[in-house]
């Protein structure tokens, strides 16, 4: 498979790749914040900005220094991408507010974790540039069904997710399924390595931050997905499937970039 990566311009500064809004993050997850903050960069948007609770700003702060940090909900229209919902936990206030503001707007958005829970329980107008990032779970929350009924039909489930919520949907499982309205793309790559906690947070922060790139949504799920997939598979390689960390997988992701540049 041929996969392009955002070109690099050399007459470039830190807004030529693109600024990335992670709204992540509770008084209990506060790792999910840091995971997706700091994969964005990772994976080359030029700016990633945390929106949170002070807790969790002073924690991730700490560990993230190149990041930038509000204690107010900034301007949208300052950003590239929005990433929302990375242990959010229950803030559905905060979710609403979010999304009622990004509604008129053509700013790409990614809705993961808590944030999808959130959305199944609501009804709300969705922004038009949208990707969800949902495991079978999830996925089961949104449509309304068991997950038996996702599981035993996983890619109509996604391309029942994308025609409800008029949306990219990337659906994650062993084998990875991302769905548009016209195409269809399962992923080959993955191992046991990412069934860890956190790793989810990772692939969001990535994708937000090739959309930051200005790459398309269904071309930023695919290349996103397959590189965490890849860094996976390259970090198991040194530390076993077992002993891999959703926080080593961004450590990883330069060897992934380097096997398609």
């Amino acid at each position: 498979m041929d996969y392009k990566l955002p070109i690099r311009e050399q007459n470039s500064n830190k807004g030529t790749f693109g600024k990335v809004l992670n709204i992540c993050g509770s008084r209990d997850y506060i790792g999910a914040a840091y995971l997706a903050s700091v994969s964005s960069l990772k994976i080359g948007a030029g700016f990633s900005a945390l929106y949170s609770t002070p807790d969790v700003i002073r924690s991730v702060s700490s560990l993230l220094p190149e990041a930038v940090y509000y204690r107010k909900l900034p301007d949208f229209d300052m950003f590239s991408t929005v990433l929302i919902g990375c242990g959010l936990g229950n803030q559905v206030g905060l979710f609403k507010k979010t999304i009622k503001k990004l509604a008129s707007k053509t700013i790409p958005v990614v809705i993961d974790a808590d944030g999808l829970n959130i959305l199944s329980k609501i009804q709300i107008t969705l922004p038009p540039n949208i990707i969800i990032t949902p495991h079978p779970l999830e996925a089961a929350r949104l449509l309304g069904c068991t997950l038996d009924e996702v599981l035993n039909n996983l890619e109509e489930s996604a391309k029942r997710l994308t025609d409800k919520y008029n949306c990219v949907t990337v659906l994650k499982t062993h084998r990875t399924i991302i769905c548009s309205k016209d195409m269809i793309f399962v992923n080959q790559h993955g191992n046991s390595a990412l069934a860890k906690a956190g790793a989810g947070d990772v692939l969001a922060g990535i994708i937000a931050g090739l959309l930051a790139q200005k790459m398309n949504l269904f071309e930023a799920a695919k290349l996103g997905v397959y590189l965490h997939s890849r860094a996976g598979e390259i970090a198991s390689e040194e530390l076993t499937e077992y002993c891999v960390l959703a926080s080593d997988i961004p450590d990883y992701l330069h060897k992934a970039v380097k096997e398609i540049l």
